[in-house]
């Protein structure tokens, strides 16, 4: 289950280039978000560990960017994070992923939601300034959502006239996965995060999904309630290991 996930999420969310090492996936998006620029190791390898450590440095910082790992239980070798840990890198945004069978899930669009199956101009200007995201990283991720393989579903819910919450979902292999899930600052505790959830679900329920994950950073206390009283439950979780 975790590789498969992992696997999932690495699909819905591209990197820009992609270097397979020796069971390791290494993923380079100009540094936009951690899981798009990290040494992903889900797969047995037969090289030297160390050796691997110190060609995925090099190839990071040829790039100009921080040297990152993303751990689960289930990395290869099974002792990594410690062998990481011994090198220096430090523990970085633990992070729980959670499920989601969708049979009883029977969510209702809002009549002021609007969902594109493609990443509208509009859309993506929204998530960007709801989340803070500047310019520069902007034309980085409509390279990545450009990059999409899996059917996409972007979602937009309006308040006032206003788009006040914002998100999207991947359809894959019977998963829908939710990323992105943000609402305005001066908009929350209203429940326009919940509906955005709703509505993606929804959504990826009419497409054929029969599962839901996601993923939350173990700090962020609104999420994880908000996600809980929808349903989701850990599976398992991940971390980074970032080089100083």
């Amino acid at each position: 289950m975790i590789r498969h996930l992992e696997e999932l999420s690495m699909n819905a969310w591209p990197a820009l280039q992609t270097l397979l090492y020796d069971g390791w996936i290494v993923r380079f998006a100009n540094g936009y978000t951690k899981r798009a620029n990290s040494v992903n190791p889900l797969y047995a390898s037969a090289g030297n560990v160390e050796e691997k450590i110190t060609a995925c440095e090099q190839l990071y910082r040829r790039e100009n960017l921080g040297v990152v790992f993303k751990m689960t239980s289930a990395v290869y070798p099974d002792d990594l994070d410690e062998t990481l840990a011994e090198c220096g890198y430090r523990l970085h945004a633990p992070t729980s992923v959670q499920t989601l069978g969708l049979n009883d899930v029977d969510g209702h669009p809002a009549t002021d939601s609007t969902l594109a199956e493609a990443p509208l101009e509009e859309w993506l200007r929204d998530l960007c300034r709801l989340n803070g995201v500047d310019d520069r990283h902007r034309v980085t991720l409509r390279q990545m959502l450009g990059n999409l393989v899996p059917q996409g579903g972007f979602i937009s819910l309006r308040h006032g006239g206003q788009v006040v919450a914002c998100g999207m979902g991947v359809v894959q292999d019977g998963f829908v996965g939710l990323f992105d899930i943000v609402t305005d600052a001066g908009f929350r505790n209203r429940g326009f995060g919940r509906q955005v959830v709703l509505d993606l679900l929804a959504w990826g329920k009419s497409r054929g999904a029969h599962t839901a994950y996601l993923q939350a950073m173990l700090d962020n206390g609104p999420a994880l309630r908000l996600y809980s009283k929808v349903g989701f439950r850990e599976v398992y979780q991940y971390w980074y290991r970032v080089k100083p």
